[in-house]
């Protein structure tokens, strides 16, 4: 996996592309690691943190063009960009189809941004088992900004919020009975709500009815999403989703603390690593050992991690 549409005559830029390269190598390396392997390989050392926008919501919204669309017009300004794409494992063989890869590369063929699809694995909440170590690698290589997209399950997207600094929930323009169904959360931790395809019928009402329910954190005193209509083909609507990212990026610099939210990143971050290790533990106990009490399984599994039981 290398830079696209980069010329590597200079020095400059063939050092550049021999770090593509290794990075692309520790991605790999990554997403099927081990805890061990994955503290080994761990790059969490980077200068300058990077803007990390997630975008989540129901499947079938348009993510993936959305995001290879926004991608290309930010790389634009000259900064460096990588897309990290989620995509469902199947339950049965734990393999992905990858497919968001394909769209991205489709608009992103002729940039610079650096695209990487990993499997959901056993993660169940819209992310994959190891994308906190992907993250902080990808960060480490010093990229400007780095967009997720998750599975899009659209309803739990504590991981993601912990994950990103700005969340983007979209959504279709047939979503009028998702937003009755969805719950409060995940409307409540969007940072900006996009309604895609917004040339479709139905897509004016919807984000007419989003806007009605975020007005309620205006009335608590908390900061109001934007709604923004957006569509893959509109270079205004997709300039204009942009410039709220940026919008936010300003508001978090002014509001957040960030040595808060480093630390909260921080935490998430072992915590998946413990999540994994215990998943690892229980995975090799012995054929006799699986016949024990649940007590008795984890009395073992915690003396094995150094707990007290």
């Amino acid at each position: 996996m290398v830079r696209r549409g980069v010329d590597m005559s200079g020095a400059a830029d063939a050092t550049a592309g021999v770090a593509r390269r290794q990075l692309a190598r520790d991605l790999s390396k990554l997403a099927r690691a081990s805890v061990a392997e994955s503290l080994h390989l761990l790059r969490d050392n980077c200068v300058r943190p990077a803007r990390r926008i997630g975008f989540t919501g129901p499947p079938g919204a348009g993510k993936s063009t959305l995001i290879g669309r926004l991608a290309k017009a930010r790389a634009a300004r000259g900064e460096s960009i990588a897309i990290i794409a989620i995509d469902p494992s199947s339950p049965t063989t734990s393999g992905a189809l990858l497919g968001d890869r394909v769209r991205m590369d489709a608009v992103l063929a002729d940039t610079d941004v650096f695209i990487r699809s990993l499997p959901s694995g056993w993660s169940a909440d819209g992310l994959s088992d190891n994308l906190a170590d992907v993250l902080a690698a990808v960060e480490a290589d010093g990229f400007a900004e780095i967009l997720l997209e998750t599975v899009g399950v659209g309803q739990v997207e504590n991981g993601a919020r912990a994950l990103v600094d700005t969340l983007v929930l979209t959504m279709g323009p047939h979503s009028g009975d998702q937003i009755q169904a969805m719950k409060a959360g995940v409307l409540e931790t969007a940072d900006i709500v996009v309604v895609n395809k917004c040339d479709l019928p139905g897509a004016e009402r919807v984000a007419q009815d989003i806007g009605n329910v975020l007005e309620r954190n205006r009335a608590n005193g908390r900061r109001v999403a934007p709604v923004v209509l957006t569509r893959a083909n509109d270079e205004a609507s997709i300039a204009q989703l942009s410039a709220e990212i940026d919008a936010h990026t300003a508001w978090r610099a002014a509001h957040v603390d960030a040595a808060h939210a480093d630390e909260l990143r921080k935490r998430f971050h072992v915590r998946s690593l413990l999540t994994r290790r215990v998943a690892e533990l229980i995975d090799t106990l012995p054929a006799d050992a699986r016949t024990a009490s649940v007590a008795e399984l984890y009395a073992c599994i915690a003396k094995q991690i150094g707990g007290s039981g």
